[in-house]
């Protein structure tokens, strides 16, 4: 059966963790390991701004910039920990819930997303970067 974004989105936040804006904050302020990931592509990341200390991996190439074992250069060493917490987000948080559980699926066990994405980390009143 084909499933639609919002049908593999609905499947994502069954399986993983969403944070509201301000949860995603304490842990990132609790741990400051946390590695918070925007999961739009690079046009489309920053349009809403970007979460001070994000770093911007497309959805496209999250498993690739994941996968231990393909070549190194092809890897993004920050994800090289599987115990790692890392939080996604994207502008409304459909693509974050995707790439939480697209990890999740590689075997990281400390992985959420922030509900409504970037776009509820500004309306929370928290500082974006432009």
């Amino acid at each position: 059966m084909a499933l639609t974004f919002m049908q593999m989105v609905q499947k994502a936040k069954e399986n993983v963790q969403g944070l509201s804006a301000a949860e995603a904050k304490k842990r990132m302020e609790q741990d400051p390991n946390t590695l918070v990931i925007d999961v739009q592509d690079a046009a489309d990341a920053g349009a809403c701004g970007l979460i001070p200390s994000s770093v911007n991996i497309s959805l496209g190439m999250l498993p690739i910039r994941a996968d231990l074992e393909l070549p190194e250069h092809l890897r993004d060493e920050r994800l090289a920990d599987r115990n790692r917490p890392i939080i996604t987000t994207c502008g409304a948080g459909g693509q974050a819930a995707l790439g939480a559980y697209v990890l999740k699926l590689m075997g990281f066990n400390n992985v959420a997303y922030i509900e409504g994405g970037t776009a509820a980390w500004k309306e929370a009143g928290y500082e974006v970067q432009h």
